[in-house]
């Protein structure tokens, strides 16, 4: 089948044609993200491969549809760029990869939890520097602590399973509850029971209306004073300007981001020659508690492997007429 790929780097195009080795498929490349602007680029293809940060919303897709696609295959897991009504009303089928790899994401999780107590990025620094002085360092033990969980499909499970091993009481909170984690010793609550109770807070929820900036200004005071919350869900889940007032105020205690709600014009490009014009990010990393990554928690090459061949073998499936395993529709998704 022949697909244009969007958004894609030197590694897409690396794990995208190995896997293809197995499916045949014409892949064109496009380093472009979609957009409106864009969309003329996948004229005359029946399949079109997008990325977190492709812009999918009613004008794109009446586009893409009147160009003769036919498919749209997300090459992630997350739908909340896609308008999935508009894409039910063209006749549009969408396939996205749910689970490719939930270790790199729960690993990822951790690892900006562990460097984010003990100021490891700071510590880095210092001794680089040749300042072996302590000072500003200090952390605690996880040991003890309560952690709460937002969301407990595969990746939310693994990290509830991780700080279980920590020595760490977990509780959890999700609309239906997941009986593996339960057999970790994981105690479902009410999401202000969490808010109120948990020294850490852990977002692994998708985007969707209700839970579009979940962690606002009514969550924010809820919680511990000093509470720690990390995000390698979606930028949304998290209203950053709150965040921000609670970070100054004290009421955050420190905060680990892999995803920004207004990432599409920064992340996966080099902008180190720039002047960042997003106010509200840069002042974010004046903060010597706030620890972002760059939308990095699913990059290791065990889940580019995975995300590549469950792609292609979704459009393989919809090329045979097959119902493709990743298909989401709007009403699924209700």
């Amino acid at each position: 089948m022949k697909v244009a790929v969007f958004s894609t780097k030197s590694y897409d195009r690396e794990f995208l044609a190995a896997a293809n080795g197995e499916f045949g498929h014409e892949l064109v490349f496009f380093e472009p993200r979609l957009t409106w602007q864009t969309s003329p680029l996948a004229a005359g293809f029946p399949a079109v491969c997008a990325f977190v940060n492709d812009q999918l919303d009613a004008h794109v897709l009446v586009t893409l549809a009147k160009q003769s696609t036919r498919l749209i295959a997300m090459r992630c897991a997350g739908f909340n760029n896609v308008d999935l009504r508009i894409a039910d009303e063209m006749g549009l089928t969408v396939v996205r990869v749910p689970a490719y790899s939930p270790h790199a994401v729960a690993e990822h999780t951790v690892g900006l939890m562990l460097a984010l107590n003990r100021r490891l990025y700071k510590a880095y620094n210092r001794v680089r520097e040749g300042n072996f002085a302590l000072e500003g360092l200090l952390g605690f033990e996880f040991y003890g602590l309560t952690v709460g969980v937002i969301g407990t499909g595969k990746i939310g499970a693994l990290v509830a399973r991780i700080m279980r091993g920590f020595g760490c009481e977990v509780l959890a909170c999700d609309v239906a509850k997941n009986a593996e984690v339960e057999a970790y010793g994981v105690s479902y609550v009410k999401l202000d029971d969490l808010l109120a109770r948990s020294d850490v807070i852990t977002l692994h929820c998708p985007l969707v209306p209700d839970t579009y900036h979940l962690i606002g200004g009514s969550a924010l005071a809820k919680v511990k004073r000093g509470v720690m919350i990390v995000n390698t869900s979606r930028g949304a889940l998290i209203d950053t300007r709150e965040v921000v007032r609670a970070l100054k105020s004290g009421v955050i205690g420190s905060l680990g981001m892999d995803v920004y709600e207004e990432e599409a014009d920064l992340f996966f490009q080099d902008l180190s020659d720039r002047v960042i014009q997003d106010d509200t990010f840069s002042r974010m990393l004046t903060f010597p508690n706030v620890l972002i990554t760059g939308h990095q928690a699913f990059f290791t090459r065990n889940a580019l492997a995975a995300i590549a061949h469950e792609t292609l073998g979704n459009i393989a499936a919809f090329e045979k007429g097959e119902p493709p395993p990743g298909r989401i529709t709007a009403e699924r998704v209700r």
